[in-house]
């Protein structure tokens, strides 16, 4: 039985004080996640390192970025997921559409992201995801699938046992627009098709996958209750500690 996630991405949002802030009414308010669902919020940058030591067991900080280099060196203003490990963060985004879109991220660079999380134990949160004219023009399954081969690839089913899929339509990001229950559990199970293609069945069946295109209180109930949709990578609606609250709820 996969345990449901509900992962917060707060992208650029939030000054010092607001993230505090919005960390500590989540810890707060921790007895109102429900046992079977686990939750990570993944703030700037800047704040994982006093995150991380505010948080508890109910809240796991993540990251939104990982560099794709695995040692210390001369790679200025990166930073490596063996330095997010030794600050507490336990998981990290990779392959956001917005990464790949406003700093030109490849899925080879994105697998070295995974490669660098295996090895330093961090759960990597991979996203994959197609644009509206690739969805429009009947390529949304082979664009997806693509994207999930040639990240995965190489692998052992051991070292991805930590690895969460979040699919983010990326026509739904940002834009108010969420694919439909029907749509986001055809692409979930593709996806998971394609894990068992990679790896075997039982791999397959024990990866989270996450949904990742504008979630929100008013629609999260009726896409987590598909049957390979296990929890949400949550945008807008995790900027304030009641809509959040309230998507977790959803997955419980």
């Amino acid at each position: 039985m996969r345990k449901p996630l509900v992962a917060g991405n707060w992208k650029m949002n939030k000054n010092h004080a607001d993230a505090k802030a919005l960390l500590q009414a989540l810890v707060d308010r921790s007895s109102e996640i429900p046992s079977g669902v686990d939750v990570m919020v993944a703030p700037p940058s800047l704040y994982l390192s006093e995150m991380a030591a505010h948080a508890n067991d109910a809240v796991a900080i993540g990251s939104q970025d990982v560099s794709t280099q695995e040692e210390d060196g001369a790679f200025t203003g990166e930073f490596s997921a063996v330095m997010l490990q030794s600050a507490g963060v336990r998981y990290a985004i990779v392959g956001h559409s917005e990464r790949r879109e406003y700093h030109g991220e490849t899925d080879e660079e994105i697998r070295e992201k995974i490669a660098a999380c295996v090895a330093a134990g961090i759960r990597p949160v991979y996203c994959c995801g197609e644009k509206l004219e690739e969805r429009e023009s009947g390529q949304h399954v082979s664009v997806v699938s693509h994207q999930v081969k040639t990240a995965l690839e190489g692998f052992s089913a051991s070292e991805l046992k930590d690895l969460v899929v979040a699919y983010e339509p990326v026509w739904a990001i940002g834009t108010g627009k969420t694919a439909s229950s029907e749509q986001a559990q055809e692409m979930h199970a593709e996806i998971r098709n394609v894990l068992g293609e990679l790896f075997n069945s039982d791999f397959a069946n024990s990866i989270r996958i996450l949904y990742g295109g504008s979630a929100k209180p008013a629609n999260a109930a009726e896409l987590f209750a598909q049957p390979d949709v296990d929890g949400g990578l949550i945008g807008g609606a995790s900027l304030k500690a009641d809509d959040f609250l309230k998507v977790v709820e959803a997955a419980g």
